[in-house]
């Protein structure tokens, strides 16, 4: 029985996660799940699977009905106490009185849930910057991280990538690892570097000499730069193979997801930024390639439905039954490629340059990233505006001087910079 911990629940990966284990019960217990805000929805995934640790990162819902609710939920039935805490204070004081669960409110409650004693994986799902930490911890705490959250690495591989090693030696020295392949200390939840990862199985990986990182292309794939003026954001989160949330539907579509995507597998498999390339592969069947040395590629094919890599981070070493309908080769059809337009998408290109440059300068990128695409959504700014926000940032910051990657709290000071800067050239814009 392994036993999981699922930050994000409610969120796309989160939901599917939860599909899985409830699938895969006799394999898989679940027993911490953490949200933002949406606490409604943590009850009633909590009933389901009987979860006693809780945690919302809204501390604002400390205060709200519902926290009487989780608090009961973590008390394994107790019933509810009738009047909300009129403050985080009580609401803590109440979360641990006479309860073997636990409910907490706030950023460090949801990455306080990673040190659970009886908890082996940590599925990190949330959105943003905001999972770093989450994943730094996990690994601090000796726990295998099954990572959908892509800034982790695009912000702070440079300090992930050596706990992740250190762990990976630990689970060698305890008997915890495969006889043969990766220990599994961190594993990517995530359609492209899941495949990499499988496509790596048997290889000596000094052998690959190129990955090719597949792209559906987004819904605007052939499009010029006039032709996305006055894209809105319904259009923009209307992708055309894989149902995602909002901010990763619309990095999709200018490509940026993408560009996060080049810096993970920097970061996850060793390799150069110039022997990572990209590739539009419309039909979304192939989730990515590694060519090796000799010419010759491997390809990992599959059904476009995202609980297949989940599947596959929480089963590891272990395949276990299909989570969907495997897919049928004869109904295909052709399987298209391109190279992708870095002149008309110009986050691409600019997530390369940061890669590129390295140190802080990834940082700035995604936050200003995470401000401009906010902004967008909200209506406050243009799609075009995406990419030239995060050009300016990413300029201002090389103008004051790039830094090498030495601590958390470093990264999270320079995040807010770049937010702040970010927010200053929206509104001028």
């Amino acid at each position: 029985m392994r036993r999981i911990v699922v930050l994000g629940s409610t969120g796309s990966i989160g939901t599917q996660t939860l599909d899985v284990a409830r699938r895969h019960s006799d394999k898989l217990k679940v027993v911490g799940l953490a949200v933002n805000a949406r606490a409604d929805d943590l009850l009633t995934q909590a009933r389901a699977f009987g979860v006693r640790h809780l945690a919302v990162g809204d501390t604002r819902l400390a205060g709200e009905p519902i926290a009487d609710d989780l608090l009961a939920q973590a008390r394994s039935g107790a019933a509810p106490v009738a009047d909300a805490p009129s403050s985080l204070a009580q609401a803590v004081a109440r979360r641990n009185a006479g309860g073997e669960g636990s409910l907490g409110f706030g950023a460090d409650a949801v990455v306080g849930l990673v040190r659970l004693p009886e908890a082996d994986i940590v599925v990190n799902a949330l959105v943003g910057a905001a999972g770093l930490r989450a994943s730094y911890e996990t690994l601090a705490a000796g726990k295998v991280l099954a990572l959908a959250n892509k800034e982790s690495l695009v912000v702070g591989g440079d300090l992930i990538m050596p706990l992740a090693a250190q762990v990976d030696a630990q689970r060698r020295a305890a008997g915890f690892a495969p006889d043969a392949g990766p220990a599994g200390a961190l594993m990517p939840i995530d359609s492209e570097h899941g495949a990499i990862y499988q496509c790596l199985i048997g290889e000596d990986a000094r052998e690959a000499s190129r990955l090719w990182v597949t792209a559906s292309g987004g819904p605007f794939r052939g499009r010029t730069r006039d032709d996305l003026r006055d894209i809105t954001p319904a259009q923009a989160l209307a992708h055309p193979t894989w149902n995602m949330g909002a901010k990763i539907s619309i990095d999709s579509s200018t490509l940026m997801n993408k560009g996060l995507e080049v810096i993970e597998a920097h970061h996850l498999f060793a390799m150069p930024y110039d022997k990572i390339t990209v590739v539009v592969q419309p039909q979304s069947a192939i989730h990515s390639m590694v060519e090796f040395a000799d010419g010759s590629v491997k390809a990992h094919l599959g059904t476009t439905d995202m609980r297949i890599p989940i599947q596959y981070a929480l089963s590891y070493p272990e395949r276990w039954d299909a989570p969907v309908a495997p897919l049928d080769f004869r109904a295909l059809g052709s399987l298209e490629f391109a190279a992708p337009d870095e002149d008309t998408f110009r986050c691409l290109a600019l997530a390369r340059h940061a890669g590129a440059e390295g140190g802080t300068l990834p940082c700035v990128m995604n936050a200003a990233n995470e401000v401009a695409v906010a902004a967008f959504l909200a209506e406050e700014g243009s799609y075009l505006g995406i990419a030239a926000c995060v050009e300016a940032v990413m300029e201002a910051h090389e103008r004051e001087g790039v830094q090498r990657v030495e601590s958390l709290d470093q990264l999270e000071q320079i995040d807010g910079w770049a937010r702040s800067c970010a927010r200053a050239w929206i509104a001028d814009h």
